[in-house]
């Protein structure tokens, strides 16, 4: 009996492997249309096996793609431009989604006992002392979003744009519009990855001007609408002498922005907000959102191109920095508080 793929069950659907994907990790994002159609074709093949590696058998060679984030609409983007360039790849992709504070490192360990790994790529991965777990797996891996340079894998390549930079510039350019009382709303300050060196940059800016971020004006928060819109209510009703928000991420940013409304806060009136990622919501919210844009396809063509490289060429690993973009629009205005 033929064994099917995630790749055949999308080319009889008519859809991408991404939307395949979305189906069998139940995903809520894909029309009840579409769902049905997938889920009738998988019954009909008998695609059978756990949701992150149906229709493969046991030994059969796969690449891992791990998600850190299911409520992340950047990262679920950049997973599906990364499913997306699958299609060229005669590989098989399995996805795991996982939850923002899951591990993605035992989760890739489990993964590489269920099935045979030529492969590795992590999206929005933490690197920190968790990352010794994987130290010993002889297989070749690209972290995407974060720079793992620091790490010293043997086997480990990374594309990201710096962070650091990017958070320089949200912080030059809310200092320049006249904001001193700014509040950040991220994750760990002093962890190592992306989020702590955005916040080291936004710093840095503080500093290059001789002065100091009150640090009682960050906040960490889980990335997602509903996170971002309850911290907001909370943080802005204890502290109205704050004048802008730097948000660590679109979602957080969106969330926040209603949580404003529904207090009685003008944006960018009140309050200026930033937030960073790039989103395809983030042009289409009022006011549009002022934020950092990340290049999405640019990282994802990289990291599959890095760990092909790796996988049929045996490349050294490589560590790239790709260009981000700071885009004004109309959350941002002038303050109008001393």
């Amino acid at each position: 009996m033929k064994v099917y793929t995630i790749k055949d069950i999308a080319a009889m659907a008519g859809v991408s492997v991404t939307t395949v994907s979305r189906v069998l990790n139940n995903r809520p994002d894909v029309n009840s249309a579409t769902r049905a159609k997938v889920e009738q074709i998988i019954q009909n093949c008998h695609f059978v096996g756990n949701t992150n590696a149906r229709g493969l058998k046991q030994g059969n060679e796969v690449i891992c793609v791990v998600i850190r984030g299911r409520s992340n609409p950047f990262l679920n983007s950049l997973a599906e431009a990364i499913l997306d360039r699958a299609d060229n790849v005669p590989d098989n992709f399995v996805t795991e989604y996982i939850d923002e504070r899951g591990d993605e490192f035992m989760t890739a360990l489990r993964m590489t006992r269920q099935n045979h790994v030529k492969g590795l790529i992590f999206v929005g991965s933490l690197i920190d002392a968790r990352v010794e777990a994987i130290r010993g797996l002889d297989v070749p891996m690209v972290f995407t979003t974060v720079s793992a340079e620091s790490a010293s894998l043997p086997r480990a390549s990374s594309v990201a744009v710096d962070d650091r930079s990017m958070g320089r510039i949200v912080a030059e350019e809310l200092l320049n519009s006249g904001h001193r009382r700014i509040a950040v709303f991220g994750s760990n300050p002093v962890a190592g990855d992306s989020l702590a060196m955005r916040f080291q940059g936004f710093c840095d800016a503080f500093a290059d001007r001789g002065l100091t971020y009150d640090h009682t004006l960050y906040r960490e928060t889980r990335f997602s609408f509903d996170a971002g819109y309850e911290l907001a209510r909370t943080f802005f009703a204890e502290r109205p002498d704050a004048t802008a928000l730097f948000a660590m991420s679109d979602t957080v940013a969106v969330g926040a922005i209603r949580a404003l409304k529904d207090l009685g806060r003008s944006v960018p009136e009140d309050i200026s907000v930033v937030g960073f990622d790039g989103v395809d919501i983030s042009r289409y919210t009022v006011p549009r959102l002022t934020t950092v844009e990340q290049p999405v396809d640019e990282i994802a063509r990289r990291s599959v191109n890095l760990l092909l490289d790796m996988m049929e060429k045996n490349s050294t690993p490589r560590h790239i920095v790709v260009e981000a973009a700071f885009r004004r629009r109309e959350s941002v205005a002038q303050c109008n508080r001393a």
